[in-house]
C-alpha cells in the first residue's frame, strides 16, 4: 500500500501535459483541490435539476456525469502538480482530504434529489462514503498503511454515478435508476469501511 491513491490515469501523457502546464502557470495544487468542490457542487445541482425541468433531464444527467469526471480529474491533477511539480505545501493534505468529503456529499445528495432518487438514501450514501475515508484516516493515524481498497472506494463510487448520468441521458425516463445505484453505493461503502478497519487492525497487530 502507498500514501497515494494508485491511479493508472496519472501515466497518461495528456494528463501529464496538463499537470506540467498547470505547474508552470503558477496555479497551486490547493487551488486545484478547491476547484474540485465546485465541479462536484455543479454535478449535484445538475442531478437535482432532473426533477426541476423534466424536459431538460437528459442533458442534466449528462452534464452531471461530465462534471463528476471533471471533479475526479481535478482530484488527480492537484496531486500531480504537488508531487511531480514539486509544489507540495504543509497544508496540502488538508486541501486534499476536506474538499473530497464535501464533494462526495454534494454529488451523492444531488443523486438523492434526482429523478428516481431518494434524499434519505443520498444522505446515507454520503455518510457511508465519509465513513470509508474516516476509517482510512484513523487507521493511518494509528500507524497502519494507507488503505484505498474497495469494493466502493471513491473511484468506484464516482464510476457508478457517472454511469448513472450516462444511463439517465440515454434510457427512457421511466427507468428509475438512481435509487438502486444509491443502495449499491451505501452498501458497498459500509463494506469498504469494514474491510479497511479489518485491514488496519491486522496491520497494526503485525507492527506490534
Amino acid at each position: 500500500m502507498t500514501d497515494r491513491r494508485p491511479l493508472s490515469s496519472r501515466d497518461i501523457p495528456f494528463f501529464q501535459g496538463i499537470a506540467r502546464a498547470l505547474s508552470r502557470s503558477g496555479i497551486s495544487p490547493n487551488a486545484i483541490s478547491v476547484s474540485s468542490m465546485f465541479f462536484a457542487g455543479a454535478a449535484g445541482t445538475a442531478f437535482w435539476w432532473t426533477t426541476q425541468r423534466p424536459d431538460q433531464a437528459r442533458w442534466a444527467w449528462l452534464a452531471g456525469a461530465i462534471l463528476v469526471q471533471l471533479r475526479l480529474i481535478a482530484n488527480m491533477l492537484d496531486g500531480m502538480v504537488a508531487i511531480e511539480g514539486g509544489k507540495a505545501s504543509p497544508v496540502g493534505e488538508l486541501y486534499n482530504e476536506v474538499p473530497d468529503r464535501i464533494s462526495d456529499s454534494a454529488i451523492l445528495i444531488g443523486v438523492g434529489l434526482s429523478a428516481g432518487g431518494n434524499l434519505l438514501l443520498g444522505m446515507g450514501a454520503a455518510l457511508a462514503a465519509m465513513l470509508t475515508a474516516y476509517v482510512r484516516a484513523v487507521c493511518k493515524a494509528a500507524g497502519a498503511p494507507q488503505d484505498f481498497s474497495g469494493p466502493m472506494a471513491k473511484p468506484h463510487r464516482m464510476a457508478l454515478v457517472t454511469a448513472l448520468g450516462v444511463a439517465g441521458c440515454l434510457a427512457p425516463p421511466e427507468w428509475r435508476l438512481a435509487t438502486p445505484v444509491l443502495w449499491v453505493i451505501l452498501t458497498g461503502s459500509l463494506l469498504t469501511a469494514l474491510r479497511r478497519l479489518l485491514h488496519g487492525a491486522r496491520d497494526l497487530r503485525k507492527g506490534a
